[in-house]
């Protein structure tokens, strides 16, 4: 009897101490409802966020960050069936990117938000935001009055800018415009101008478009027989731009040039000087297609400057803008091959050296002859190995090959390197030549290669 007695003292003594401790950290902080259950309010939009004590970040930042974008989820964007944006974006190709960029612009821009309650425990901090409906909605109608306001003066500057044949100028109006309301493309903004209702950002991107179809781009010559070696052919289009109706040039005009079809080095970018013209520089093909394309275009992107707008890139898109292309038809360069390949002073009966320089050249676009009169390139190659030292069964022996690149007709040197002494080893010389010839295409192959086509290129 006195045993149980002392056991129930004991278990009296431990237990309610573990429950009362629980209880007392229950009640003092207590986990909030909201957490619970997130708030559903007519009045405010509500924002919860979360952060978790790793010890790795701030987590206080963290779950204001959650709590912001959680926010602005609420704010929906509605696209209206009379909006620029369904008029473009028929098969609703860039609707949802268009969307994800105005949230972003949103919780970028978001202001007058508070914290209503924060509540943590040893290993997670939340936080819970919220935003007056009424009071977003004064601010975004407010910005949205500043918007057209100054829209609009950048459309009657753009149109003035129009009837003075200043294209460039208008063009530039017409975006400065378009930025101004890019926020609201989903959305119709009726007003008066003229003594005649319009949809503003509907006029704007219907106007730059009726611009772009008054220009007539050119290109001379638009198709060219050239060498794979660019540089001995001095490429160089001259494209230009007039008014389809007055002929008169558009100068100023920011063109782009680019590869369609092939690859290689084009500058990019150009403006048409006092004559309407620009000269389109050619450095570099690439590629081993016999046929191929550059394309020159007005560059309606440029308006948009070093600070773009990816809203006002989604509905470029859209436009149809001048262009011509200059189509290349490139000519193989032959190439006249004179080799030697030695082994230990023996004709080699495989010529690893000449073989591994012919299918990467052949590779890069380049044929062969054999009749050096054709040619437009000599290759010339000598390599031999020789016996170095013998360290108790291992062979040693050396490879030196000389390789150059020359012009066939007047043998002006246009690339030389030399394979110095690549050392191979094995049980006997036979062997171990076959080696250092192996490893001589390893060093081919990474270093001397890649340099000798730059060189022809060049």
């Amino acid at each position: 009897m006195k045993r149980l007695l002392f056991l129930l003292v004991i278990l009296g003594g431990c237990s309610p101490s573990v429950t009362n401790s629980s209880l007392k950290t229950d009640l003092q902080n207590p986990r909030p409802e909201w957490l619970t259950a997130k708030p559903v309010s007519p009045s405010y939009y509500i924002g919860i966020g979360h952060g978790v004590k790793d010890g790795s970040n701030n987590y206080i930042q963290m779950a204001k960050k959650s709590a912001l974008e959680d926010l602005v989820s609420e704010i929906k964007v509605n696209i209206s069936s009379t909006s620029v944006l369904s008029q473009i974006d028929i098969n609703k190709e860039f609707q949802e990117k268009y969307e994800q960029i105005i949230q972003t612009t949103v919780a970028d821009e978001l202001e007058e938000f508070e914290q209503v309650d924060a509540w943590e425990d040893d290993r997670n901090y939340w936080v819970y935001y919220r935003l007056s409906k009424q009071r977003y909605k004064e601010i975004k109608d407010q910005q949205k009055r500043d918007a057209i306001a100054l829209g609009l003066d950048f459309f009657t500057k753009a149109k003035e800018s129009e009837r003075k044949g200043e294209t460039v100028l208008s063009l530039g109006f017409y975006y400065q415009g378009f930025r101004a309301i890019e926020k609201y493309l989903d959305e119709p903004i009726r007003l008066e101008f003229e003594g005649k209702e319009i949809l503003l950002t509907n006029e704007i991107i219907a106007n730059m478009q009726l611009l772009l179809d008054k220009m007539e781009l050119t290109v001379d010559p638009n198709q060219i027989m050239l060498n794979r070696r660019v540089a001995q052919n001095n490429l160089m289009v001259l494209a230009k731009v007039v008014d389809k109706t007055s002929r008169r040039a558009i100068t100023d005009l920011p063109l782009v040039a680019a590869f369609e079809k092939g690859a290689g080095d084009v500058f990019p970018t150009y403006k048409t000087d006092g004559s309407g013209q620009a000269r389109i520089l050619l450095t570099k093909i690439s590629s081993r297609d016999v046929e191929q394309t550059v394309g020159v275009k007005v560059d309606i992107l440029s308006f948009s400057g070093t600070n773009g707008s990816d809203i006002y890139t989604l509905v470029a898109q859209k436009m149809v803008v001048p262009k011509a292309t200059v189509l290349m038809k490139v000519q193989r360069p032959l190439v006249y091959v004179s080799a030697v390949e030695k082994s230990l002073g023996v004709d080699k009966s495989n010529q690893q050296i000449t073989n591994r320089i012919k299918n990467y050249l052949v590779n890069s676009g380049f044929e062969f002859t054999e009749d050096i009169n054709k040619a437009e390139l000599a290759l010339d190659i000598n390599a031999n190995s020789e016996k170095g030292a013998v360290s108790g069964s291992i062979y040693i022996t050396y490879v030196t090959a000389l390789i150059r690149v020359s012009t066939a007709r007047d043998n002006k040197e246009i690339y030389a390197t030399t394979l110095d002494r690549i050392k191979g080893f094995s049980l006997d010389f036979e062997r171990s030549s076959q080696e250092a010839y192996n490893k001589s295409l390893e060093v081919l192959e990474k270093e001397k290669l890649p340099e000798l086509l730059n060189a022809i290129l060049q």
